[in-house]
């Protein structure tokens, strides 16, 4: 009888083995940005039409479903809401039910259930995706109060994040200070560091990391004001990318607990560049959350006890490739650009009035878009954008213009500057892979992975109920920075 339970004890299934999770959102990446982003890489690399393939490619199991509990077209808080809690929610909502009651998350169960949890996005920290597995609140704009709750703890008395890497430090210092964007006198910065956080900001403190063998943390890491750079626009010198503060995250959580972690990795400006209609920023961002791909993907090859999968909250621009009547479409314009929208449209806004069209023609046009042949059209259609009155919708007409001249030459196109209601592409690596396969809900796959995890969310769900879900002096914006 002893021998017997021997060998079930060495035949169970990881019975107590070590197991880690990464969950990667790739926030606006819809199958065609996929594809655009794969033929970039293949008419840049070859004048051939040989196939080339992304490293999601090798992993594609299955397709998600992104709709909301309100909406055929879900917001990104929603969207992550459904991944980090298993359940469906309202537009705006972060990790709270449709009646706004904290859910349980994978990240605050997983923490309870001794594994070490991080999270790592370009966006602010506090915004909608990250913030649906850490915050709840009952929209997505109260992010003074969603910085709280992410450096809160848990019932163990344990902060329940241990990493965090990201943008967003102007809602972490109080209103008195100059670079904050809160709308009190909170330092939530101070307070994280007196409840035994490490706190940096700097790209020389973050690179010191991977040269320490020493626990640090808990920690949180934010080296933005707002969101981090696109990609197309990063400074390395003074910004860490998503594939490094993603492997930093690995080594870091990977030391931590015996137990294993969960880490969610947001690749979040795929989605700001698809809102903007700017596919040059598009591209980039999806060829650098590949890289970050690839990095798991070789995390998993030394650790066979992690899973890794990989999914979007929604697909953003309705992206198109081909307008009529031609069928083709040109890459290689997109590769002629060296900014993003975002930066071309701020350079203009610095711009004396009298010396636009000059800057225009002699600087944005040849050295930021890569054109040297613009036509009076295209001036006109930048020039009209600045006229726009209201600061939010003239940013948001420049960027469009920026980027719609771009489309148009490398004929591409957008069906709107917000999301759509498309299925989005479910892929999968490492441990137990075979069970993320097929066409499923969105809150589906939260379940699956929360299974994988062997947590349940009920025991975070109970001691939730008290938790403040509303901002106080909160003025709801009707225009998102980015949904």
């Amino acid at each position: 009888m002893i021998l017997v339970n021997l060998l079930l004890v060495a035949i169970a299934p990881h019975a107590y083995a070590k197991r880690n999770l990464v969950l990667m959102i790739s926030d606006g990446f819809g199958p065609t940005s996929e594809t655009m982003a794969r033929s970039f890489m293949q008419d840049i690399g070859t004048e051939s039409h040989e196939p080339w393939s992304s490293i999601l490619d090798s992993m594609l199991t299955g397709s998600v479903r992104t709709q909301s509990s309100n909406s055929l077209v879900t917001d990104s808080a929603a969207g992550a809401t459904a991944f980090a809690c298993g359940l469906k929610t309202h537009n705006g909502a972060i990790a709270v039910d449709t009646n706004g009651t904290p859910c349980g998350t994978i990240l605050e169960a997983a923490k309870n259930a001794g594994y070490a949890t991080g999270l790592v996005t370009t966006s602010r920290i506090t915004h909608a995706t990250p913030a649906s597995f850490a915050a709840h609140v009952v929209d997505r704009d109260m992010e003074d109060l969603i910085a709280m709750h992410m450096i809160s703890k848990n019932a163990t008395k344990h902060t329940k994040v241990d990493l965090m890497f990201g943008g967003g430090m102007c809602r972490f210092l109080p209103q008195s200070n100059d670079n904050s964007c809160r709308n009190d006198d909170v330092d939530v910065w101070q307070a994280a560091k007196d409840s035994g956080v490490a706190t940096l900001t700097r790209r020389s403190e973050f690179d010191l990391l991977s040269q320490t063998n020493q626990s640090v943390l808990p920690l949180i890491g934010l080296f933005a004001h707002s969101h981090m750079a696109y990609t197309i626009d990063r400074d390395s010198t003074s910004q860490p990318s998503l594939s490094e503060m993603t492997q930093t995250a690995l080594n870091l959580l990977d030391d931590t607990s015996d137990k294993g972690f969960f880490l969610m990795v947001e690749g979040a400006r795929i989605d700001m560049a698809g809102h903007d209609n700017d596919p040059a920023a598009h591209v980039h961002d999806i060829i650098e959350y590949w890289r970050t791909v690839q990095k798991v993907h070789q995390f998993v090859h030394s650790n066979p006890d992690t899973l890794v999968v990989s999914t979007s909250d929604h697909e953003t621009g309705g992206l198109a490739l081909g307008i009529d009547p031609e069928y083709t479409w040109h890459p290689r314009v997109l590769n002629q650009v060296t900014k993003s929208a975002e930066q071309v449209c701020s350079y203009l806004f610095r711009t004396q009035k009298q010396d636009v069209t000059e800057v225009i023609e002699d600087h944005v046009f040849p050295k930021y878009l890569g054109i040297d042949n613009h036509t009076q059209a295209e001036l006109d259609v930048v020039v009209d954008a600045l006229q726009v009155k209201g600061g939010d919708g003239r940013h948001k007409a420049c960027k469009h213009a920026i980027g719609g001249i771009v489309s148009k030459r490398a004929r591409v196109g957008w069906s709107t500057g917000g999301h759509t209601g498309a299925d989005v592409g479910l892929y999968a690596y490492g441990n137990q892979m075979h069970k993320i396969k097929g066409n499923m809900e969105n809150s589906h796959l939260g379940t699956l992975l929360m299974q994988y995890l062997d947590v349940s969310p009920s025991q975070v769900t109970k001691a939730l109920a008290n938790t403040a879900t509303r901002q106080l002096a909160f003025f709801h914006s009707p225009h998102h920075d980015h949904d």
